[in-house]
């Protein structure tokens, strides 16, 4: 071989956003003018300046070549060891092309930005906002989220309330405020409303915002309720004081009539006497009496039975006038029942 190699140190440490040099050696071990060229190999490629890029030297000579690492401030440049290495290569004899080694490590660092979006939240009941944190370190991070009440006014609920950030990435946290007395009427009040960024081993990161607490009910609701209501109450007065008093025209019922024991009962048809169906004349007995003036014959003497043992029966024989004194008295027992029942059903 015609080349020979070092680095100057073999692991270094570097701020992220900050500079730090290693040192290449090269020796041309041949016996002819070489030209070397230098090139980056890995990761931190990127952030790693050469100076110079392309080293001429005699036989037997050495060079330096300066290697710059600048890695950014930035998620980019992660924390902890990065391996890199350097491709040298001869221009005359290719067949000796060096590849050397080396590790830099990039010191870690933590930043964190937060927004409170939207800054101002309003509502009657509660309010809403959302908390962004953005972790701009190159480590990973937890954090703790928390709200801040220094006037006794406000309750927060977050969620979630602890977060884990991995480099260059976000979360987002809801964030509810309840205001702990709520307006039924008057005006609008506005609220501060701080939240903590908390991480462990740094000071909390704060933001403010504010919450605008409106009426439940709006100024012409709350007058428009109070007229009514000294509406109602107006009335309800006028009402107990001139009340209207009201007067009954009924008049009591006339007393019944006075009826007889057992008026409510039915009457009972007198029972009419059956005239007595005509019989054939008797015969006349020899040696009868003769009847008396204004009899008629066979009217209903008694005749001596001839043995003279008693009087024997004679059939009574109804005359023509007795028939008619039967049936005027049934026309006149009709007639008395008709007038009997026509007071009752007056009465009723």
């Amino acid at each position: 071989m015609s080349i020979w190699t070092s680095l100057e140190p073999a692991s270094a440490t570097v701020d992220a956003g900050g500079t730090t040099t290693v040192t290449l050696r090269v020796r041309n071990t041949g016996d002819v003018v070489e030209e070397y060229r230098v090139a980056p190999l890995g990761g931190p490629a990127l952030w790693l300046r050469i100076e110079p890029a392309a080293l001429t030297l005699y036989p037997g000579t050495t060079g330096t070549v300066e290697l710059v690492f600048s890695p950014p401030r930035s998620p980019e440049a992660a924390a902890g060891p990065h391996p890199y290495a350097l491709q040298v290569t001869p221009a005359e004899q290719r067949s000796a092309t060096t590849v050397v080694e080396g590790v830099v490590s990039v010191a870690p660092f933590t930043e964190l930005h937060a927004e409170l979006v939207p800054p101002v939240s309003r509502g009657r009941f509660r309010g809403r906002f959302h908390l962004a944190v953005d972790n701009l370190g190159n480590t990973p991070v937890t954090a703790v989220l928390a709200g801040r009440d220094t006037g006794d006014q406000l309750d927060f609920d977050l969620h979630p309330s602890s977060v884990q950030i991995e480099p260059g990435r976000a979360v987002f946290s809801k964030v509810l405020v309840k205001p702990r007395r709520i307006r039924w009427s008057g005006g609008s009040e506005t609220l501060p409303v701080t939240l903590a960024v908390q991480r462990a081993g740094a000071e909390p990161l704060t933001l403010e915002g504010s919450h605008l607490s409106r009426a439940v009910l709006p100024g012409w609701a709350a007058g428009l309720l109070g007229l009514l209501a000294a509406v109602l109450l107006g009335c309800l007065a006028l009402w107990l004081t001139a009340s209207p008093s009201v007067a009954s025209r009924a008049k009591p019922a006339a007393p019944l009539a006075a009826q007889p024991a057992g008026a409510g009962a039915p009457i009972a048809p007198e029972p009419v006497p059956l005239a007595p169906e005509p019989t054939a004349p008797a015969p006349t007995v020899p040696g009868a009496p003769d009847p008396l003036p204004g009899q008629p014959a066979g009217s209903g003497s008694k005749a001596t039975n001839p043995s003279g043992s008693g009087p024997s029966p004679v059939t009574t024989t109804l005359s023509s006038g007795n028939r008619s004194r039967s049936r005027s008295n049934r026309s006149a027992w009709a007639t008395s029942v008709s007038t009997s029942r026509a007071p009752l059903s007056a009465s009723r």
